[in-house]
């Protein structure tokens, strides 16, 4: 079973009962894989427009083995000589340096999570917990911190990244108790898109079993 196609067709609206068919699964197996992220689907990663690409780390390692300098390398890359030091020693130095084991080490290190907005203000943590208390709904509470803090952006945080950190434990984000004060009691969250594909497949359904009864 391969667990990006299961995001896709969860993402596309289908049910547990459908993936679960297609696999010859039950809907159980197909559950347990969505439900540690609360059905909220893993973004695709992507590498920053501002990380060294691996044909630049190519001429920094050609640049090390003709003998160039660490400005002179840079000037050719258009990028500042610290930005090409730090490259160089962050993964060995200059003998040492070998491009493709620089972008692999490069890439792996970029898996590490970043802490969550709710993770980091704890001033905005605490509000949000306690207006999910007074059973506000995260849509709610994201137009409320537009209003009462205008001028502060440390003080506004989405609907989609309140979902997000109740859906997906976070440690130091909001506690999974919070959940029960949601006024849908799912466990895991479908994106709009995907429900407005869910509801249009019953309709077309429903549509196709009237036509066929009358005929």
């Amino acid at each position: 079973m391969e667990k990006r196609d299961v995001w896709c067709r969860w993402k596309a609206g289908q049910t547990l009962h459908e993936i679960g068919r297609d696999y010859d699964k039950p809907h159980t197996s197909i559950r347990a894989v969505l439900l540690p992220r609360g059905g909220i689907p893993p973004l695709a990663r992507r590498r920053s427009r501002l990380a060294l690409a691996l044909a630049e780390r190519e001429d920094i390692s050609r640049g090390i083995a003709s003998g160039s300098s660490i400005r002179e390398i840079a000037r050719c890359l258009g990028h500042a000589a610290s930005t090409v030091s730090r490259e160089v020693a962050r993964h060995g130095g200059g003998p040492a340096y070998r491009a493709h084991d620089a972008d692999r080490q490069a890439w792996v290190s970029a898996l590490r999570p970043k802490r969550c907005l709710l993770a980091v203000y704890h001033k905005l943590r605490d509000i949000v917990a306690s207006k999910l208390i007074l059973d506000w709904s995260p849509d709610q509470i994201s137009g409320w911190l537009k209003t009462e803090y205008p001028d502060n952006e440390s003080m506004r945080v989405s609907q989609e990244a309140i979902y997000r950190s109740l859906f997906i434990q976070v440690r130091g984000a909001l506690k999974k108790e919070l959940m029960d004060h949601l006024r849908s009691k799912r466990r895991m969250r479908r994106s709009r898109h995907a429900s407005e594909a869910w509801d249009q497949r019953k309709y077309e359904s429903a549509a196709a079993a009237i036509f066929s009864a009358r005929n």
